[in-house]
């Protein structure tokens, strides 16, 4: 077997380094302060190796670097084999630097067992990070479903009064959705003998066996995204989760669902992803529309912006799937990749200003420890500072120029009105609506008349808190501003993907 050799397991490392860190937290439980502090170094880490794992990516080719391939199973041909693209480097480093504000908004909010927290944030971690680097499928698929260990503990032991209906719902959605990819991955083996991506994208199979294959995976990631109608778990659990959890579920776990899709759908069954791409188009419009106006009527703030992420999150599958008819039925393969990156930065921002929107209501319900909008009003008038944050990424929400939110959406955009004028409309629509419950929020709870006696006691954020939602907030103005690196970074690894959807895998 052939063996790529790495001078440094950086791979492995970023995987493997907060899941031993995480281990190692729990034996910290008698000493808070060191455990926090060990949990925070541990995680800090984890971003400096993820800055070096960009740093020395070579930007320019579509081939899979740092590559490591060690036996696992060799009855059945599965390897522990890594390695990335650029599409998997810029959610990796999402997902190390969230690890490491999620760590820090926890510092003081989680008292209860908060060794154990910090160890399933850690490990919960490295897990994500060994789905972006999987590149045998039984590994992907091994850390998919190891992902619902420390969310399920997350929300289940540290949620709110109905924790266990939704760790409970969460579970068994997201569960009951991967069997069937599961499936798929047997069916593949049985073909050609093999888990290996690299193998898989070459398979030749007929429409049928494609399209029963897409499905297969189409269950799977879209309950991960998630996508109508099966997003139903996804409010239950925001709402209950504790703030940590929701941040590193908005932020990182919905995008497992997209980087899937990308993986497995696109350039494994490209024909079927031709074929049924009007289907994950109407979907994302249903998503984008239809789910931004639920969201308009929320009375918690969770649970509003629980379902601003299921509209956002439409734009990601949108952008995705108008690929396919682009570069086959229109011949249009530069439309094609300008909307697949606009779903990736789509991702990337969206992981930041959900992330922050929710340590916002962190922020809040660790002073009044309510969600519910109308306890609030006027919170400006006794925390101007909070009030600016919360008004700026309520803005960045709604796709205010200069601001994360406007780049993917308006990439999208872009690429769908190549496809259709029509799509390309009904994409839009989002911008009004994101402004109608973004704006709505803000004017209910940052500005106005104090609302209350108990709101007239609310302090500003602290030192820690600032540093937290800043860091959210350069994230949003850098991506906003120049997202130039992030595009380059990942323009190879989507060139390829339109070259694989291209190619018909029809037997000859």
């Amino acid at each position: 077997m052939d063996i790529f050799p790495t001078t440094m397991p950086l791979l492995s490392l970023l995987i493997w380094l907060p899941i031993v860190g995480g281990a190692l937290a729990l034996g910290l439980g008698h000493r808070p302060s060191a455990m926090r502090w060990f949990s925070l170094f541990i995680a800090v880490v984890g971003v400096v190796l993820g800055v070096e794992l960009w740093q020395g990516f070579q930007i320019g080719g579509a081939a899979m670097q740092f590559r490591e391939l060690h036996a696992w199973i060799p009855t059945y041909a599965i390897n522990y084999a890594l390695g990335v693209d650029g599409i998997s480097i810029a959610l990796i480093v999402l997902t190390k630097i969230v690890t490491v504000l999620v760590i820090g908004g926890a510092w003081k909010s989680v008292t209860t067992r908060a060794h154990q927290y910090m160890a399933s944030i850690l490990i919960l971690d490295g897990v994500m990070t060994g789905v972006f680097c999987a590149m045998d499928a039984m590994l992907f698929y091994v850390f998919f479903e190891a992902m619902l260990i420390p969310m399920f503990i997350i929300i289940g032991v540290w949620g709110g009064p109905r924790r266990v209906y939704a760790s409970l719902k969460f579970f068994l959605y997201t569960f009951l959705g991967s069997i069937f990819m599961l499936l798929g991955l047997i069916y593949l083996y049985i073909k050609c003998g093999s888990f290996d991506l690299a193998v898989l994208r070459n398979v030749q199979l007929t429409l049928g066996e494609q399209s029963w294959l897409f499905f297969a995976f189409l269950i799977s990631f879209a309950v991960k995204v998630p996508m109508v109608p099966v997003h139903t778990w996804l409010p239950d659990a925001h709402v209950e989760a504790p703030t940590g959890g929701s941040v590193i579920l908005a932020a990182i776990m919905l995008k497992i669902g997209g980087y899937g899709f990308l993986r497995f759908s696109l350039p494994i069954t490209p024909d079927a992803s031709d074929h049924w791409a009007w289907l994950i188009v109407a979907l994302s419009l249903i998503a984008i529309i239809y789910i931004g106006l639920v969201a308009i009527v929320q009375d918690d703030m969770k649970k509003l912006i629980a379902y601003s992420s299921v509209a956002h999150m439409g734009f990601v599958t949108l952008g995705i799937f108008i690929g396919p008819a682009l570069v086959r039925a229109f011949a249009h393969p530069a439309a094609a990749q300008l909307g697949m990156q606009g779903a990736m930065v789509q991702m990337i921002s969206h992981g930041f200003i959900s992330g922050a929107l929710f340590s916002c209501v962190g922020v809040l319900y660790d002073r009044l420890h309510t969600r519910k909008i109308a306890d609030y009003g006027g919170v400006i008038n006794v925390m101007p500072w909070f009030g600016g944050f919360f008004v700026f990424f309520a803005m960045a929400n709604c796709g205010l120029p200069g601001t994360s939110g406007f780049v993917g959406e308006f990439m999208v955009i872009l690429a769908s009105f190549q496809r259709s004028p029509l799509i390309a409309l009904g994409a839009a629509v989002t911008l009004i609506l994101a402004a109608a419950f973004s704006l709505w929020l803000v004017k209910r709870i940052v500005f106005g008349a104090v609302g209350n006696d108990r709101v007239r006691t609310m302090s500003d954020i602290d030192l820690r808190e600032a540093l937290v939602l800043g860091a959210f907030a350069i994230g949003v103005l850098i991506v906003g501003i120049y997202p130039k690196p992030l595009t380059d970074l990942m323009a190879p690894a989507v060139a390829q993907l339109n070259v694989d959807m291209a190619a018909s895998k029809l037997p000859h």
